[in-house]
């Protein structure tokens, strides 16, 4: 009962700034040295990490220089998110988290969409706290539900700072430590998957 109440408040969309996590046991301002990492499916494992110096560096490494285009600025912040994941992997046991809910299920350190959103979030908190986005910021995260897209499944978000479009950022879908999938907000909403025409 206890994991089916925290999964429903960690699904619900905050009106608030994306620095704004809900549960106090996750690091509200994370930094390099300090920041959660959730785990074992709606955070029901969080644990405290820190990246050294050289695994920092090697997160950044894409996007450095800053991207010339939004565009190329999202395939950055894609493969900067998989390089973190590897590295976190690593220091947590979750290298070897599987791609959706049921081929992992059960098995220690696998993270349903909840434990990813929230990660992913993280993670581009300390990307944009270093100034590393120029065409982007981050939202809080959303969660899509209805008849037609399945069951609730929630995201992180960034939002093109030149026109206002919104971006899923969604690193469920894929194994641990692949380029989440970056696609535009509206078609995940509508119910987006890898395979399907994108609307």
């Amino acid at each position: 009962m206890r994991h089916t109440i925290a999964a429903i408040l960690l699904t619900v969309a905050l009106p608030v700034c994306a620095d704004v996590f809900v549960r106090d046991d996750i690091i509200s301002r994370p930094s390099v040295d300090r920041f959660s990492v959730c785990l074992n499916h709606s955070c029901e494992t969080v644990v405290t990490q820190a990246l050294s110096r050289e695994e920092w560096q090697r997160i950044k490494v894409p996007l450095q220089p800053v991207a010339p285009t939004a565009a190329a600025e999202r395939h950055a912040i894609g493969r900067a998110l998989a390089i973190m994941e590897q590295i976190v992997g690593s220091h947590t046991g979750t290298g070897s988290d599987q791609g959706g809910n049921l081929s992992g299920f059960g098995l220690p350190g696998q993270m349903d969409c909840i434990d990813e959103s929230t990660n992913a979030t993280t993670y581009l908190y300390l990307i944009e706290s270093a100034g590393l986005l120029q065409h982007h910021t981050l939202e809080d995260r959303s969660t899509r539900f209805g008849l037609f897209v399945g069951m609730p499944h929630t995201t992180a978000v960034i939002r093109e700072t030149a026109n206002g479009r919104r971006y899923a950022v969604d690193s469920w879908f894929f194994d641990n430590g692949q380029p989440p999938v970056i696609v535009e907000l509206s078609a995940w909403k509508a119910g987006w998957r890898p395979g399907a025409a994108d609307e």
